[in-house]
């Protein structure tokens, strides 16, 4: 058994010998025939399939050969035993219409089993002269989950792992020149067990998860190779040097040498290197030209293998010239670049289900209708949403020029059971592996939200792993690492990644790493008789396609904001198309129906990348402020509401009691009705602020008490608070705290200071005089619009929050004060 994975262009080898060979399987009468079912939705190329042209493109499209034949098109089919022996010289009692997995229906079958078998013959043509010592390989795209393979009744491969190919050499099973046996089991438990999933599920949930695809569900193919031939390449483009880095990996060693030639898209030779095989060789390329989303330029690349001087192995590929890392902006964060220079990556996220072939497109055309749509609507990337494509699929967002963000499936969402660990790790790399020669992918993603995530030093370490074995891409630890299932982040990788519906989010990049808005959008629309299920949902419905496409510019005028404020390098909104019960996309899930006005889409898509430079002009420089530690208000409530500092005197609302305090005199609330009133906005929140006071709680449980915060429209513009979901002191804006390390104590006090730092984009949060937290707050704020409030918070519209307890000294300020004001204000008891 030979297990390996491919690399590799020739346009001309795409189109041959793939029609009309599919042979009836040994023994098979005119009945039963495969009937293609009724899927729930049709898409616009679901009536082109059939048994003659099941996806009869070549299946390799950066390792191609002359002689292939396709295997695709109709098979015997039927469900599988536990133990059962291999159905050999057997007609099976149902016909199946490979590679469209079994739950689909354009496979004809349309259930799922958890086992299944598949049967054919075919015939290995005379010129391919194997008896002169060529070998027969069998090419398997990909097969869900667990496989086995027979031919003539020889066992002659094992593979595990739904998204990763594997090929046999078959050779030695054959017999004589006519028909092959060739049977292929089958077995997928999908989340019954620990395997790598992706959104697959048995039974859909009509949510978030989908529909399984069992079986093959890509193409299978065969090929005949010299006894030495090339089994990959191994391809690295220096973009600096203007030269690809190339290793050509073969079967079967000795003294082989490699040629490889370079042509441009004209087909003039550009560059040539001869070298040994099996080593790392250099192929200048003279004037290179560079690969962008702008200017997907690609050239050809022809290898040969020499043994002794003469030519036995000869491969077609291509390659660009792109270069993808990290750059500091003008304001000093850190930000994607692509060739050297910073470039935002707006994209979708695209999770790759049809409602007529589920996992498998209908046709290549399908296959890339949904590149060329991110293209036309002006987005520059992608999000492949833990699932691995076919090879077609990098081909032609290499072609169309789009930069891939690609994620591991993952496996089910709650931690990865420890005899499954090891296996998800060798699919990861063993996708990294096969999918290193792509041009358009820029970053791996091993983990989505916590989704199978077990340790978060485990998470780290095998970020840090996927980074060595692929220094030249983005890692993205753990895409959402603020959502759900997270076990926080690990500090490893590139990129820090934020989740937000609907959003966009807004982290930071640190001293190392690029943030990005890994998901955030998700507005919805119901298009009525193309909808799977008949109805669905959204993270936010809407009524028409004109206010969706109001709510989508004004969404992602939103991240602009987000990109020049706090810095983040890529956006990806949720989702190109429907898929079942998520009506959340640009096309509905047939692909049948535009729900947005795609020129204002195009159109702000188009300024996001222009704008989303990060040049530091959009940050405004705050005032000075008011100097001295007294601030702009100051309440010392000692027997009265006063204000010492301005002219804004507050008003007791529920009749709270004045009562000793941590200096003279403070006012009891109770946890209910009671809080104070300043009758004005006294801080700028468009720009820096402070709020500090004393602070004794009468229990410190699960409930949130505010201690100091100012109205919004609908929620409090800051909350300097107790976090009952965190049981600690927090300095906040509705979903983001800066929290304090450990859990306060009821009947104790404590000087509470939060920051509004504005330039830096953070929240602080000091308590006692020392730093107790801080955490990222970098998009802008609006101007204030309601009261500075003591002793309760608003939140949904609503008073809520009441502090239980006592407050006293309470201060704001129009700046950010520094630590050493901050631990002056404590030490003064004031």
């Amino acid at each position: 058994m030979l297990k390996r994975r491919r690399r590799a262009l020739t346009v001309a080898a795409a189109t041959l010998l793939t029609a009309g060979f599919i042979a009836p399987a040994q023994g098979a009468s005119a009945a039963p025939a495969w009937h293609k079912g009724n899927p729930p939705l049709s898409t616009p190329w679901t009536a082109e399939v059939g048994p003659n042209n099941a996806l009869p493109e070549y299946p390799r499209p950066q390792m191609t050969r002359d002689a292939w034949r396709n295997l695709n098109g109709v098979w015997q089919f039927a469900k599988a035993d536990v133990d059962q022996a291999p159905p050999v010289g057997q007609d099976l009692g149902e016909r199946v219409l490979v590679p469209y997995p079994i739950e689909s229906a354009l496979s004809g079958i349309q259930r799922h089993e958890d086992r299944m078998w598949y049967r054919r013959t075919f015939t290995v043509p005379a010129a391919w002269r194997l008896a002169a010592g060529n070998r027969l390989l069998l090419h398997f795209g990909a097969v869900d989950y667990d496989a086995k393979v027979w031919v003539n009744g020889t066992q002659v491969a094992t593979h595990r792992g739904g998204y990763d190919g594997f090929d046999v050499d078959v050779t030695d099973a054959l017999r004589g020149n006519g028909p092959q046996e060739l049977i292929v089991w089958a077995e997928d438990l999908t989340d019954a067990t620990g395997q790598p999933i992706g959104k697959q599920r048995r039974t859909s949930d009509h949510g978030i998860f989908y529909q399984g695809s069992s079986g093959i569900w890509r193409t299978v193919w065969m090929e005949p190779v010299p006894a030495a031939h090339i089994a990959s390449l191994s391809m690295t483009p220096d973009v600096e040097a203007g030269t690809l880095k190339v290793t050509v990996h073969t079967v079967d060693s000795g003294d082989l040498k490699a040629k490889l030639v370079a042509r441009a898209a004209n087909g003039a030779n550009v560059g040539h290197v001869t070298g040994a095989a099996n080593t790392e060789l250099t192929l200048p390329i003279r004037n290179p030209k560079l690969w962008s989303p702008d200017h997907p330029y690609l050239y050809d690349l022809e290898v040969s293998l020499k043994d002794k001087g003469t030519t036995v192995d000869t491969v077609g590929s291509y390659f660009g010239l792109r270069e993808i890392g990290i750059k500091k902006g003008a304001d000093g964060k850190n930000r994607i670049a692509l060739n050297g220079q910073i470039l935002f990556n707006m994209a979708t996220l695209d999770q790759g289900f049809w409602p007529d072939g589920l996992n498998t497109a209908p046709t290549d055309a399908g296959l890339r209708f949904d590149l060329e749509q991110h293209k036309a609507m002006g987005f520059n990337a992608v999000r492949k949403h833990i699932k691995v494509e076919p090879d077609r699929w990098y081909y032609w967002a290499d072609k169309l020029g789009l930069m891939v963000w690609q994620d591991m499936p993952a496996s089910n969402t709650g931690p990865i059971p420890p005899a499954w660990r090891d296996q998800f790790e060798s699919e990861l790399h063993e996708m990294v592996r096969e999918h290193q020669n792509w041009t358009s992918i820029v970053a791996w993603v091993p983990f989505n939200e916590g989704w199978g995530e077990w340790d978060r030093d485990a998470t780290g370490r095998i970020a840090d792993e996927v980074k060595a074995q692929d220094p030249t891409r983005l890692v993205n630890a753990h895409s959402g690492v603020n959502c759900c299932n997270s076990h926080g982040d690990s500090g490893a990788g590139d990129v820090i990644d934020f989740h937000q519906y609907t959003g966009p989010a807004s982290p930071a990049p640190d001293d190392t790493r690029v943030a990005i808005d890994g998901e955030h959008g998700g507005f919805g629309l119901k298009v009525p008789n193309h909808m799977w299920f008949g109805d669905g949902q959204a993270y936010e419905m809407e009524p028409d396609s004109a206010t969706l496409t109001k709510k989508y510019v004004q969404n992602q005028q939103a991240v602009i904001t987000s990109a020049n404020s706090c810095g983040i390098s890529a956006a990806i909104y949720t989702q190109i198309t429907d898929v079942e019960g998520e009506l959340n996309g640009f096309f509905t899930y047939d692909r049948q129906v535009a729900k947005m006005d795609m020129t204002k889409v195009r159109n702000v898509n188009r300024r996001i990348i222009r704008e989303a430079t990060g040049d530091g002009s959009s940050v405004p420089q705050p005032p000075a402020g008011t100097p001295g530690l007294t601030g702009v208000a100051y309440y010392p409530l000692d027997g009265s509401t006063t204000d010492e500092a301005g002219d804004h005197d507050a008003t007791l609302v529920g009749d709270p009691a004045y009562v000793d305090a941590h200096t003279g005199q403070g006012v009891a609330l109770n946890g209910s009705n009671q809080y104070v009133d300043t009758g004005a906005p006294l801080v700028n929140t468009a720009s820096d602020y402070t709020a500090a006071a004393w602070v004794k709680l009468d229990k410190a449980d699960g409930a949130f008490q505010t201690v100091v915060s100012q109205d919004g429209a609908s929620n409090s513009d800051f909350f300097l608070q107790y976090s009952g979901a965190d049981q600690r002191f927090a300095m906040s804006f509705a979903g983001v705290r800066a929290l304090a390390p450990v859990k306060p104590e009821a009947g104790r006090w404590y000087h509470l200071v939060g920051v509004r730092d504005s330039v830096k984009g953070e929240l602080r949060l000091y308590v006692d005089g020392q730093l107790a937290g801080k955490v990222s707050a970098c998009m802008p704020q609006a101007a204030p619009t309601g009261h500075t409030v003591i002793g309760r918070g608003k939140f949904g519209g609503n008073a809520v929050d009441y502090l239980d307890g006592t407050v006293d000294q309470v201060h704001l300020y129009d700046r950010a004060l520094s630590p050493s004001e901050i631990t002056e204000l404590y030490q003064s008891g004031n």
